[in-house]
């Protein structure tokens, strides 16, 4: 299990857009130059977001990209899924019927274990958690 470059870069897009959550869109040239991802790439993750309901977009000289809920409502669960889809540690977990040992296996229940406790976190962690951890990441690195 690995949360490839899409996953990564568009949750570092989410908690862009989420830190200015109500202050009006963020564009895309300003997104990808604050998060130095190409512009080519971040095109390729903002249809994924926006399909996914988590953000929209606004047309127009100043129009971009905005949070579609509000920051608490957004889990990293919610983001994740949307960049990369299913995403289970075997495939048994998302299809049982794929092995036919599934019901007897000893290590289908650790498998089943690890993968709940993960979702447990994901489902736990919001964007604004995520922002928030990014300004006092900010503070901290700007006072030193």
């Amino acid at each position: 299990m690995k949360i490839s470059t899409k996953g990564r870069y568009g949750t570092r897009a989410m908690v862009d857009i989420g830190k200015h959550y109500g202050k009006g869109p963020v564009s895309l040239r300003k997104l990808t130059e604050r998060q130095c991802i190409s512009m080519k790439y971040m095109e390729q993750i903002i249809p994924l977001l926006k399909t996914s309901g988590l953000i929209r977009s606004t047309r127009g000289a100043r129009g971009g990209y905005v949070l579609a809920k509000d920051p608490h409502d957004i889990s990293l669960r919610d983001i994740i899924r949307a960049l990369e889809g299913s995403w289970s540690l075997v495939d048994c977990l998302d299809n049982e019927t794929l092995c036919p040992r599934a019901k007897e296996c000893v290590t289908y229940e650790i498998w089943h274990d690890i993968q709940t406790a993960i979702h447990k976190i994901l489902d736990s962690t919001t964007l604004a958690d995520l922002i928030d951890r990014h300004r006092e990441k900010s503070k901290a690195t700007a006072v030193r």
